[in-house]
């Protein structure tokens, strides 16, 4: 087994998935911690399903680099559900159910109406769940995905103080004078980032998992937020190089065996969090 991943580790292609899927899952375990506590889980599952909607109109239209497309959209998108779900007539939740299933449907639909593919079903599938698209980044995409990943991390690092801040007390926050709709505004339209740079990995369905599971593990056994923090992140990165290396030796695929190693992650802490809990009595 460690002559065949040694051989496998050769092939650029292969590291460029390593590289692309540990910067990933970095970014998501980071703005995770804030969108769990700011009971936002879901927002990732919208702006996915969002990302699918762009990625439909993108192929109707023929466009060959769909980033340019999809990226812009999701970040109006995230916009937009940050502004209705401060409405009192359409909170968060709904938001994001209406953006979620809407954009879902209509994607779907322009795909039946105008797409040209052979193989439709294949396509969605691969769309909704991932797809082997991932060991097929060429150094530019690649390039692109550790640049955006780069400015996400520290943009995080940047604003550190003034995120924790707008997590735990928004109206605190405010009260001293903080321009917590500025904060809240970045945190969405970076959760669109990291949701569109996501979608090779593990698909538009299973996008919140790298979001809610390495942060909810994390809390199972620490409650500093830093703490949290930093434990998501170790976590979700070994989860997903963990997960790539197993789907590529197994010919499993990879987005779900990702998922499934972020499931078991989280048995684990949440029975070591149970043990330690116990011992403290």
């Amino acid at each position: 087994m460690m002559e065949m991943l040694r051989l496998y580790v050769s092939y650029p292609f292969v590291r460029y998935a390593l590289i692309v899927g540990v910067l990933i899952a970095l970014c998501s375990s980071l703005l995770g911690v804030t969108l769990v506590l700011k009971r936002f889980s879901f927002i990732g599952d919208g702006l996915s399903h969002v990302a699918f909607g762009a990625i439909a109109i993108a192929s109707v239209l023929n466009v060959s680099n769909e980033m340019m497309l999809v990226l812009p959209v999701t970040v109006a998108c995230a916009i937009l559900l940050l502004k209705t779900g401060q409405n009192a007539k359409s909170q968060g939740d709904a938001a994001i159910a209406m953006l979620s299933v809407g954009a879902l449907a209509l994607g779907y639909l322009l795909l039946n109406i105008f797409s040209a593919s052979a193989n439709l079903t294949g396509d969605v599938c691969s769309t909704l769940f991932g797809s082997t698209s991932i060991l097929t980044l060429t150094q530019g995409e690649v390039w692109l995905c550790a640049v955006l990943s780069v400015m996400v991390i520290a943009i995080f690092l940047l604003f550190y103080n003034r995120i924790f801040a707008v997590t735990f007390d928004e109206n605190f926050a405010k009260a001293t004078g903080l321009h917590a709709d500025a904060y809240n505004l970045m945190i969405a339209v970076i959760t669109a980032v990291i949701i569109v740079l996501a979608m090779n990995l593990v698909g538009s369905l299973l996008i919140s998992a790298l979001v809610i599971f390495p942060a909810l593990s994390a809390m199972r056994v620490f409650k500093n937020f830093k703490a949290v923090t930093l434990c998501a992140a170790v976590l979700s990165v070994c989860c997903a190089l963990l997960g790539l290396l197993v789907s590529i030796l197994a010919g499993t695929p990879v987005g779900s065996t990702i998922v499934a190693v972020d499931i078991a992650a989280f048995a684990l802490f949440a029975v070591l969090g149970f043990v330690l809990k116990r011992m403290q009595r």
